[in-house]
């Protein structure tokens, strides 16, 4: 049996890290090849900039390098699925192919499917044609993830390659779903954090989780979540882990606002409370069983609630030594407290970040939701001061 497994997609580190522990030799490929990556896998390629041979076309030369094994993928790359197509043509791809992919990210066959099933979704249109420019729609691209370029709409130029998808009140989350062999098992739940000004996150922006444990759901949601995962699993056949954006409104019915068919940023978190493994849940459910873990391979779960909070930019930022030094002191000492690392996806020793981009990935455990999302917050911003602080030159 072989050990070694490709991952790869826009940010890979979560998921490659779940797969290590769980015994694989990972290797990954990604945009940012990420420090604590690189000293996870087995080895890393960074696909950057456009091109044959930048991102997401270079992703292809990743499998064409790497040893035999299977191969499965992270966000963005349901936006390519025809890339998927040539890739799964190449070697076993565990995860969902192109035609399931197209097949669930069309919004006219979704929402149908969905009403079918009794369940709700907001409307969705391919022009903004009639409708209202009151900001009661928002304009959102087609190809896109983690909420980046939606705005409200107000009129004016619509901008090819988008869609108009009606606002819906109530709170936003992330559903995870283990689906195959016609089922989908709801796996995961969490609140999601966007656009909060404390994470420097544009208005619309993915910028974390809370995980909660999905039993804790309302007995109505969880029924609804049983038919939407029946409907991924047996109408859209998909595989693995699945991710689904909702809107959970006050009367616990739930508005499905984008469905991710594959792992999610937020899923690391169902790890974290004792869901299991990330990897393996995604792997097993694709047909795929992993290797025998290494001892001790998962951390212990001393706590029962866990947030993340992606930090990103307000200004270019420069990764030198004397921050990176900063960084990891406070990491380790967050990290001893917690039993996990307390901050990922860590750049470089010499990275130039621009304004807007993501810069470090924080976690926080505590008893209980308002202290998890306090200490989270802390921690942010105690990062962003070392990271803003002037040192002397060179260092």
């Amino acid at each position: 049996m072989t050990r070694h497994l490709v991952v790869i997609g826009a940010s890979v580190r979560a998921l490659a890290c779940s797969a290590t522990r769980a015994g694989w030799l990972v290797h990954a490929g990604d945009l940012f090849a990420d420090a604590d990556l690189l000293a996870t896998a087995a080895s890393v390629t960074r696909v950057a900039g456009g091109g044959r041979h930048g991102y997401p076309q270079g992703l292809a030369d990743v499998l064409a390098t790497s040893p035999p094994g299977p191969w499965c993928y992270s966000g963005a790359l349901e936006n390519h699925p025809d890339l998927l197509d040539v890739m799964a043509a190449r070697r076993p791809l565990a995860g969902n192919g192109g035609a399931a992919v197209r097949a669930v990210r069309d919004h006219a066959r979704l929402g149908a499917a969905l009403a079918e099933a009794g369940l709700d979704a907001p409307a969705t249109f391919p022009s903004p044609r009639g409708l209202p420019t009151d900001g009661s729609f928002l304009v959102k691209p087609s190809r896109s993830a983690g909420g980046r370029g939606i705005r409200p709409w107000h009129g004016g130029r619509a901008p090819a390659d988008h869609v108009w998808q009606e606002r819906v009140a109530g709170r936003t989350w992330s559903l995870s779903f283990v689906c195959g062999a016609g089922t989908g098992r709801l796996w995961g739940a969490s609140r999601q954090l966007v656009g909060r000004s404390w994470c420097h996150a544009s208005p619309f922006a993915y910028c974390g989780s809370v995980a909660v444990p999905p039993g804790s759901l309302p007995a109505s949601t969880r029924a609804r979540a049983r038919r939407l995962g029946d409907l991924l699993g047996s109408g859209f056949g998909l595989m693995g882990l699945v991710g689904v954006d909702v809107v959970l409104g006050a009367n616990g019915r739930l508005n499905v606002i984008e469905i991710n068919p594959r792992p999610t940023a937020s899923m690391e978190l169902s790890e974290r409370i004792g869901a299991g493994s990330l990897a393996e849940n995604h792997l097993a459910a694709c047909g795929v069983a992993s290797p025998p873990a290494h001892a001790a391979a998962r951390p212990s779960c001393p706590t029962t609630t866990w947030a993340k909070a992606v930090l990103f930019a307000p200004r270019p930022l420069d990764l030198t030594t004397s921050r990176a030094d900063r960084l990891a002191a406070h990491a380790a000492a967050w990290t001893a407290h917690d039993g996990w690392p307390a901050v990922a996806d860590i750049p470089g020793v010499g990275s130039h970040i621009p304004a807007g981009s993501p810069v470090v990935t924080l976690f926080a455990a505590a008893t209980n939701e308002p202290l998890a999302r306090r200490r989270l917050r802390q921690r942010t911003e105690r990062l962003l001061s070392v990271l803003l602080a002037r040192h002397p030159a060179g260092r």
